[in-house]
């Protein structure tokens, strides 16, 4: 058993640290304060990373991506964790669910994603359907031989720069014991189709300039060239590719939750009162540890994860146990570094107070922290019967 990282491996994680400290930091206080990352930057960030070879890093490499396994990018997600999400989102990660596209997709939507030509955006949430999957209202109906779509996305992250949309629509309804069952479908749809609307979401306390977006569908008619996978097969493409994201918003977290540990380690060597350093106070000192502990259990949790996911295994109750515990150690250690701040952590002038904002969403996107337990306690229970 060898937890140590490759020299290729080490190269990944250095390549992606610098990156993200030359060409994120520099601008995370105008996105902070404006809300917004300006065109020209955006375009700036996708071409060095372009340069680097890193755009679409987790695609395999017959289709133009890194080829990178899941352990690797996880290690590339964890980096990227310690920057600002709006503009680590010029990094490059199409979705990739995109592998499940047959034909003309792939030179429509699968090849332009990962030259980055155009981007994705992932549609599934309704405001009446978040943890609930199969409580969507958003429908298509067969009509003259085409899907007619109608109906309601919101917190569509990354929808404000998206060029077309992965949106999973409810095509239908099957009766069992436990009753109505909606099947899934995922369609693949271009932004300013007819009947295809893209508003402006929710101001967030998380994430700023990472916008979030409303979408609307009025009498959108889709062929089926569009359907992504087969008609009502959206949970089976969905299982396949998507569930691996829970990995990322994890080792996204663990980047994180190390960038405002150094900073409370920092501060605690070196602020003074009565006499000495705090850091030297048990009432410090000890929450130095706990951190330093928790951070590292989540990252080689995470890690395991991926690892697990590379060698084939069922993982998926390694993966809901990484996203559940890595999200809410960042909440512990954002809102602890914040407390050995004192004041100062919720002043803007120190980055602290993002952080903890930031931490907030974690444990609700890709899956509430009480989905996982429910995925964890499942795989635990079922095969007993229970």
């Amino acid at each position: 058993m060898n937890f140590g990282l490759t020299s290729e491996q080490e190269m990944i994680v250095s390549t992606v640290r610098s990156f993200v400290e030359n060409e994120i930091y520099p601008h995370e206080e105008l996105v902070e304060r404006t809300g917004e990352v300006p065109p020209d930057l955006a375009a700036d960030i996708k071409r060095k990373t372009q340069e680097l070879g890193f755009y679409a890093c987790n695609f395999p490499g017959e289709v133009g991506g890194a080829g990178l396994n899941h352990l690797d990018f996880a290690l590339v997600e964890r980096e990227l964790g310690r920057g600002s999400m709006a503009l680590t989102h010029f990094f490059g990660r199409p979705q990739n669910i995109l592998m499940a596209c047959e034909g003309d997709q792939r030179e429509r939507y699968l090849l332009p994603a990962v030259r980055g030509d155009r981007m994705d955006a992932l549609a599934m949430t309704e405001p009446e359907a978040g943890s609930d999957v199969r409580g969507m209202r958003c429908t298509a109906q067969r009509e003259g031989g085409d899907w007619v779509v109608n109906g309601t996305k919101h917190f569509i992250s990354g929808a404000d720069h998206a060029d077309f949309f992965i949106v999973f629509i409810a095509t239908g309804v099957d009766e069992t014991r436990k009753g109505p069952k909606k099947r899934i479908t995922a369609f693949l749809i271009d932004r300013g189709h007819p009947g295809f609307e893209v508003r402006d979401g929710y101001q967030s306390v998380s994430h700023r300039g990472y916008k979030n977006c409303i979408l609307e569908f009025n009498d959108c008619r889709l062929p089926d060239a569009q359907v992504l996978g087969e008609v009502d097969g959206g949970f089976e493409v969905m299982n396949t590719w998507l569930y691996a994201t829970r990995i990322t918003v994890a080792a996204m977290s663990v980047g994180r939750a190390r960038r405002c540990f150094d900073y409370a380690l920092d501060h605690a060597a070196t602020r003074r009162q009565f006499g000495q350093q705090i850091g030297k106070f048990q009432g410090v000192g000890f929450q130095i540890a706990d951190m330093i502990t928790e951070i590292d259990a989540a990252d080689h949790l995470t890690l395991a994860a991926a690892w697990a996911l590379d060698q084939g295994h069922d993982a998926n109750r390694q993966i809901a146990s990484s996203k559940l515990y890595a999200t809410e150690m960042l909440a512990r250690v954002t809102d602890t570094t914040l407390q050995i701040f004192g004041g100062m952590g919720l002043m803007s002038d120190f980055p602290i107070e993002r952080f903890w904002r930031d931490a907030r969403v974690e444990r609700i996107w890709d899956g509430t922290s009480e989905i996982q337990r429910h995925i964890i306690a499942r795989s635990l229970l079922r095969p007993l019967g229970a």
